[in-house]
């Protein structure tokens, strides 16, 4: 399959996302939004992948290239290509399908458990995670579940990942990270941490290869799912 993966900066990679597109013998394309360019039309893809950034879904007037991306994925849900959006990536997702996106009560970051509703137990994609898992969060804002959208998971926060009728899929947490965008983030943003860089490393350090195969376990499903049509 020829699947492109979009992302928001060079410390905001897919991550075990793009190893697993790569490892099962795909055509993995990058789109870097904030660096300019256009990709194809989105019905060229068999699927599409959409990562995190340290910007909101919201700042157009600091980031003009947002609605470029929006008018992209927005394209995505209504040629019905495969997506899977990751925390900002999840939070465009849900705003191209018309969903209110905005401050979350509280902001999440560091390694938090996620439960599964009954629609994400059975669900062929978030279905591959236990229904109560400990995974890495770091956000300030969430969506609201998009009309017609199937909640799958919940935090004490706010809604964690859903689905939607055209093969798409969000989740808010980092499933995709691996342990140097981890040291990346901390050193970038220290202020947003609940401890200390060294500290959060550390933690990460003992959460980070479980982490690694829910993340290559959900992108597989993923995978299967978008080649099945």
């Amino acid at each position: 399959m020829r699947v492109l993966s979009v992302t928001h900066g060079p410390s905001v990679p897919g991550g075990v996302f793009d190893e697993v597109v790569e490892t099962s013998g795909h055509t993995l394309e990058r789109w870097s939004v904030p660096d300019g360019g256009t990709p194809d039309p989105a019905k060229s893809y068999d699927a599409v992948m959409v990562f995190g950034g340290s910007m909101h879904p919201d700042q157009d007037d600091h980031f003009a290239w947002l609605g470029s991306e929006e008018s992209f994925l927005k394209d995505v849900l209504a040629d019905r290509v495969p997506v899977f959006g990751v925390c900002l990536g999840a939070q465009m997702l849900a705003r191209a399908a018309g969903a209110k996106v905005g401050p979350a009560s509280a902001p999440e970051v560091g390694w938090l458990d996620v439960e599964l509703t009954a629609a994400g137990v059975s669900d062929p994609v978030l279905g591959v995670l236990a229904r109560l898992a400990t995974v890495l969060q770091w956000h300030h804002y969430t969506f609201a579940v998009p009309e017609g959208g199937v909640e799958l998971a919940r935090s004490d926060v706010c809604s964690q990942a859903f689905r939607l009728s055209q093969r798409a899929w969000a989740i808010q947490f980092h499933a995709e990270v691996t342990l140097p965008m981890i040291s990346d983030w901390a050193g970038e943003l220290p202020d947003d941490l609940p401890m200390t860089p060294e500290a959060f490393v550390a933690r990460a350090n003992a959460e980070i290869v479980s982490s690694n195969d829910q993340g290559r376990a959900l992108c597989a499903a993923f995978l299967r799912e978008a080649a099945a049509g």
